[in-house]
């Protein structure tokens, strides 16, 4: 067994590293088709959902082949999948509400898989002062008819954001892009349009499902910090 597999920190052998570079490699691929079609936003279609959604498929297509830690792969790859659904929903401007549920049951699942331990409550204070701040920043500018539909998404956000910083690790730096991603595209649609808001969306998002994605390849024995 390699290395990395035996769960000694910061020393994965050269072949584990191969493997999961080529079980990514889709991903990375699926992103640099995005960007370089850079279907503009004003022509929704089928093809531009395709390609919006690919690169998260394709991260959920590679936690098949993982072998431990079945019931949190599962999990992920269930949140991975409805965050698919989200991307295509948001192509399309009336769709809008049913992407932000898709992404909610995604968060739901994400915060299934992370777990209640270690707490950490002491985190919930500091997130709790951003969202209060920030929300009520926004809330102005928010349609009255998603108001409501908004908030509880923004409360199930910041719990994956508490989660996942209590869990440490990639997850950490992966919710925090979440969390960040989610709050320019806020901005940028209800209160002022942002320069290079979608290229801004788009990269911190896809690192930060790649960056989740990567705690499914740890071995069960690396503890989070």
């Amino acid at each position: 067994m390699d290395a990395w597999e035996e769960g000694l920190p910061g020393k994965p052998c050269f072949s584990a590293q191969l493997r999961l570079c080529r079980r990514l490699s889709p991903f990375f691929l699926t992103c640099a088709v995005y960007f370089l079609l850079w279907i503009p936003q004003d022509q929704p279609s089928w093809v531009s959902a395709l390609v919006k959604c690919l690169p998260v498929v394709c991260l959920a297509a590679s936690l098949q082949v993982e072998r431990w830690g079945r019931r949190y792969r599962t999990l992920l790859q269930g949140a991975l999948l409805c965050s698919a659904v989200g991307d295509a929903c948001l192509i399309w401007p009336d769709a809008f509400l049913h992407g932000v549920a898709a992404f909610a049951v995604a968060h739901l699942l994400y915060l299934w898989a992370f777990g209640l331990t270690p707490l950490r409550p002491g985190l919930l204070l500091p997130i709790a002062l951003v969202c209060v701040l920030y929300s009520s920043i926004l809330l102005p500018h928010l349609p009255t008819g998603m108001a409501l539909a908004l908030a509880a998404y923004s409360l199930v956000l910041a719990s994956v954001l508490w989660r996942g910083l209590a869990r440490g690790g990639s997850i950490r730096w992966g919710v925090l892009l979440f969390t960040f991603s989610d709050m320019v595209l806020a901005w940028d649609t209800f209160a002022q349009p942002l320069p290079h808001a979608r290229l801004l969306v788009m990269t911190t998002y896809y690192a930060a499902q790649f960056l989740i994605t990567l705690s499914a390849f740890q071995s069960p024995r690396l503890k989070t910090n």
